[in-house]
């Protein structure tokens, strides 16, 4: 298996930290999205949609979007609950960050550490949202050491990737002791490092 990503997006680290905690026989290609890599001509014809990650398997078939490849990865594994109820729950974790948390966390951490914006030139609706998500984040957290039982599942694996970086974002997370622990948990837990 191959997998195409960019080591500063989170989206492609949880996808590189899933394959690595399953111990999966992978290749990394480091695809520098700044640099536009990802729209040559030879990456195109690897994924047209001009995003990473993207995983190439080892029969040839192309997968791309990280919570889907997390979710093919970690098919059967202990990443994913076997309850029917917890598995739900992880998926709308997964369904929530995509739409409630990424474009908020992510986007305002690159507009600010990657793109170098000053916090004035940062649309506020982006900010108030992303305290938005970290609010909800709080919320469930004060109750459960993760976001879904009583262990770590795929939910804090794609939530763990942007959460754990949005101080880059100006995000401070003095405010929110729950997702602090939480953090150092799932970083613990998946053997994440800097």
């Amino acid at each position: 298996m191959k997998i195409y990503g960019d080591r500063q997006s989170g989206n492609c680290l949880k996808v590189l930290w899933t394959a690595q905690v399953l111990g999966l026989d992978y290749s990394w290609i480091d695809i520098d999205v700044l640099a536009d890599q990802a729209k040559t001509p030879e990456f195109l014809a690897i994924n047209p949609a001009a995003q990473v990650p993207c995983v190439v398997l080892a029969d040839g078939r192309m997968l791309a979007q990280s919570n889907a490849i997390m979710l093919y990865l970690a098919e059967g594994s202990r990443l994913i609950p076997t309850d029917a109820y917890d598995r739900a729950k992880m998926l709308e974790w997964l369904f929530w960050e995509q739409y409630s948390h990424e474009p908020y966390i992510a986007v305002v951490r690159f507009q600010r550490h990657m793109a170098g914006l000053k916090p004035e030139a940062i649309e506020p609706k982006l900010v108030q949202r992303g305290y938005a998500a970290l609010d909800r984040m709080e919320l469930a957290l004060s109750t459960s050491a993760y976001l879904v039982g009583a262990v770590a599942s795929l939910a804090d694996m794609a939530l763990v990737a942007y959460t754990r970086l949005a101080h880059q974002g100006g995000f401070d997370l003095a405010a929110y002791p729950h997702i602090r622990g939480w953090i150092k948990r799932v970083e613990a837990d998946f053997n994440i490092k800097d």
